[in-house]
């Protein structure tokens, strides 16, 4: 019987076995399947137990690679009790290094869940009210909840805007009309809302699961022009704040204000180890984290 290249021995000892392939290599293997026909629109996917023992891979690597398929909408109904679909119209949908970028609401929570199958799990974000971390944290709280994931600790931390900075935007057009200030406000309990909300859903899980977790804010002497996202030091997720002019409802009033619909910013992904462009982004992103988070930003309370 013949013996494998990589598996021959030499003056008695074994050859090294080849790396373990990233979950990225996986992901675009796959989807290299998926474009080319031999994975149909509709058609199961193998197992990702099968998958696993095909590429050589733990399980953990090979969830990793589905969610980054998931978040490309070129598969669906992804969980553990049953292999994933290939998405209906997955031959049309652009993915792959040369995709756009996507809104945050569609590109955030799978990478988010994709995140909280590690054991620990390390969140560092950049916003301005954290509503579109709020809504992504949802789907792993879900999948939590389901008995899919456990993780054992999670620590997230957040840099907000202070609450007494003059806020670039949102703001009144023409600026504030003395102290009154009804924009702020409502940007103020915006953002106090849905920090408690994060937090609370957050916290929960060390009653619940017995999940040892740590939620952090604090506030910058600044408006954030740009939200960023760190996920367990390997990847970040970079968008612009685009401000434009927009009509805003406070109370029984219609004011023109000058604003930015985060959710539907235009997400940028990088990689550690996705090539040195994409590494020294992570990298710089995390300095420039923390730098922020050890000078110049302040305790944040979320309270009126």
């Amino acid at each position: 019987m013949a013996v494998e290249p990589e598996h021959a021995s030499v003056n008695g000892r074994k050859k090294p076995q080849r790396p373990q392939r990233t979950h990225r290599e996986v992901a675009d293997e796959l989807r290299a399947r998926i474009r080319s026909g031999v994975l149909r629109p509709g058609q199961r996917m193998p197992t990702q137990a099968q998958l696993a023992a095909e590429f050589g891979v733990e399980r953990q690597a090979v969830r990793g690679a589905l969610r980054i398929l998931q978040s490309e909408h070129l598969l669906t109904n992804i969980s553990k009790g049953a292999p994933a679909t290939v998405a209906d119209r997955a031959d049309r949908a652009p993915a792959g290094p040369a995709a756009p970028p996507q809104p945050t609401t569609v590109a955030l929570a799978p990478r988010i869940a994709s995140a909280f199958e590690a054991e620990h799990v390390e969140i560092d974000a950049v916003c301005l009210t954290a509503v579109s971390l709020t809504l992504a944290i949802g789907e792993p709280l879900r999948q939590i909840y389901a008995g899919r994931l456990k993780p054992a600790k999670v620590d997230v931390r957040v840099l907000l805007p202070g609450r007494n900075i003059d806020l670039a935007f949102p703001v009144p057009v023409g600026g504030r009309q003395g102290d009154d200030d009804p924009v702020h406000e409502r940007w103020l309990a915006q953002r106090n809302a849905q920090g408690q909300v994060l937090r609370h859903n957050l916290l929960a899980l060390r009653a619940t699961h017995g999940i040892d977790v740590r939620v952090s804010f604090r506030a910058l002497p600044f408006t954030p022009p740009v939200k960023l996202y760190l996920l367990n030091n390997t990847e970040a997720l970079f968008a612009y704040y685009t401000v434009t002019r927009s009509e805003a409802l406070i109370g029984q009033e219609t004011l023109p204000t000058y604003d930015t619909q985060g959710v539907r910013s235009m997400l940028f992904a990088f990689e550690q180890g996705g090539g040195l462009r994409d590494t020294t982004f992570v990298e710089q992103s995390h300095l420039w984290f923390n730098a922020l988070w050890e000078t110049i930003s302040s305790e944040l309370e979320l309270t009126d």
